[in-house]
């Protein structure tokens, strides 16, 4: 690597304000033979400005973020999630919300690739997470055209902009992990896209019970969009091995988890008039949207339904924290989490 060739990508507007390593022949073909697809193999045309990526584009972008050669097939499967309709990527690259695409791997890849699912699963210092998330931040600018300040008008951003990618802690899963839970066998390896928000941490060191755990998860979820913010969809609900265990211990299953979560987060409409105490509120006709609207006490979900909260566990085995990772938080916003299984 030279200083040189690193200044030339910065000039071509192809960096994510980090250096890169410069995708020489060398490196983007050994790359491309690691996935064991044809280069020139279209594996989807990337939002929002549509670009091909081939499986050579996709190798260079990866190659400038530093993942290794046998990170290519993940990096393909992300592309392939993030790129499907249900995703909306094309929502997602011009929204002013402060969204990224979150990246959840499952699988035995995990072990394989040294992807990091435990202590600081979220944070720094794991080559597999910090490259294989940045791969697909650089593909959806250099190749979909989502570049901030042009089509990408994120009021504030944020870190997970840079790579947002994670593995499942599956040994410390009391329940099915996620890949599994959607249909696909345990042996498979997949990539799960999400369009996430910030962590928002809750901690909850003294409460023992499931009840207990859950409600006071609830309460630190109100704040998700604001306070009346009613109609959610998808939102990661992130278990730190402690809290995992005590809520299976006291035998609660992932799907009485979801519900209790979705009825605690329930408000009546008289709560979400815009000004009553004061702030933010929906408005009738976003009111009206929702069933049975007939009097003060009807109560409206802050989620469309309890199966929009998924449920995975992650985190160090020290600490009684769970971690929400809020969705594209608007009434009705069109992404849902997508689950690619890897080639």
């Amino acid at each position: 690597m030279t200083v040189d060739a690193v200044e030339a990508l910065y000039a071509r507007g192809v960096t994510d304000g980090l250096p890169v390593v410069p995708p020489t022949r060398p490196r983007v073909a050994q790359a491309v033979a690691a996935a064991g697809r044809p280069a020139d193999e279209l594996i989807a045309e990337v939002p929002p400005g549509y670009g091909r990526a081939t499986v050579e584009r996709i190798a260079v972008n990866a190659v400038m973020a530093g993942c290794r050669p046998e990170y290519l097939p993940v990096v393909i499967a992300g592309v392939e999630a993030m790129c499907d309709d249900a995703f909306d990527l094309h929502g997602l690259s011009g929204t002013t919300d402060a969204v990224a695409p979150l990246f959840v791997i499952n699988g035995p890849i995990r072990k394989r690739l040294d992807v990091n699912s435990g202590v600081g699963a979220f944070g720094p210092g794991w080559r597999a997470n910090a490259t294989i998330g940045r791969a697909l931040r650089l593909i959806w600018a250099n190749i979909g055209g989502a570049r901030p300040g042009t089509i990408s008008m994120s009021t504030f951003g944020q870190p997970g902009r840079y790579a947002y990618c994670i593995g499942e802690y599956e040994e410390a899963n009391p329940w099915e992990p996620l890949h599994v839970e959607h249909g696909f066998a345990a042996a498979d390896s997949t990539v799960a896209a999400f369009a996430g928000e910030p962590l928002l941490v809750i901690s909850a060191p003294r409460s023992r019970t499931a009840e207990d755990i859950l409600i006071t998860v609830a309460r630190g979820m109100e704040s998700i969009g604001h306070c009346k913010a009613m109609g959610l969809g998808d939102t990661l609900v992130v278990l730190a091995p402690e809290h995992a265990r005590a809520v299976a211990g006291d035998g609660w299953s992932k799907a009485r988890v979801r519900r209790f979560l979705w009825e605690q987060l329930r408000k009546p409409v008289k709560d979400l008039i815009p000004g009553k105490d004061g702030g933010e509120g929906l408005a009738e006709s976003v009111l009206a949207t929702f069933a049975d609207p007939e009097t003060d006490e009807t109560l409206i979900p802050k989620f469309r339904a309890p199966d929009n909260l998924k449920i995975l566990v992650a985190g160090g085995t020290a600490g009684r924290f769970t971690a929400v990772i809020p969705g594209w938080s608007f009434p009705n916003a069109p992404s849902s989490l997508v689950i690619k299984k890897i080639r």
